[in-house]
């Protein structure tokens, strides 16, 4: 997916759920901070989102242009409504939020991850494209080592989720590894 087709959904959800504001919380969150990512970052075909302000309003959304829906079908790409306890994240994630709003977006404005949050996200998630996306941030160097370090320390989780991340973040961090976080 590209910024364009982001924008397309974005205008999309707002028709369909009467709200302005979404929470783009998914891998494609990274085109709100860098609208040229690198087409490594840009695999998936679904960007997951949910109304800022009525996230009960993402089953709206999923049904109307999510997968297999005729937007689907038709563009090649779809929305996942998903609600705010999808992802977890850094404390202060929402205080980050990276605004996309345009003549494209239609009068909608999509609050995407900031970078450091959504690799948070990704480890946590900890399913190996999720890591390999982690590891093409840290190849591409949109991560500064160090903030990405602090917001795992910042993580509102379990003790037990929160040593699967630090495990999962030395893994990246090893030497000889495809991660090489310095």
């Amino acid at each position: 997916m590209n910024r364009a087709a982001l924008e397309h959904i974005l205008r999309a959800a707002a028709a369909i759920a009467n709200e302005r504001e979404f929470v783009v919380i998914g891998s494609q969150a990274v085109l709100g901070q860098f609208p040229d990512a690198p087409d490594a970052l840009l695999a998936s075909i679904e960007a997951d989102l949910y109304p800022r302000h009525a996230p009960d309003k993402s089953d709206l959304i999923d049904g109307a242009i999510g997968e297999l829906s005729t937007f689907h079908q038709t563009f090649g790409y779809y929305a996942h409504g998903v609600d705010d306890t999808t992802a977890t994240l850094p404390a202060g994630w929402a205080d980050r939020l990276v605004p996309i709003a345009n003549d494209n977006t239609g009068g909608a404005t999509g609050w995407c991850l900031e970078v450091h949050d959504l690799a948070v996200s990704k480890l946590v998630a900890g399913r190996e494209r999720d890591l390999d996306f982690v590891r093409v941030l840290v190849r591409e160097r949109m991560l500064d080592p160090d903030l990405l370090r602090q917001r795992v320390m910042m993580l509102t989780a379990s003790e037990d989720v929160k040593q699967a991340v630090g495990a999962r973040l030395l893994r990246l961090e090893a030497p000889g590894t495809s991660g090489g976080i310095p």
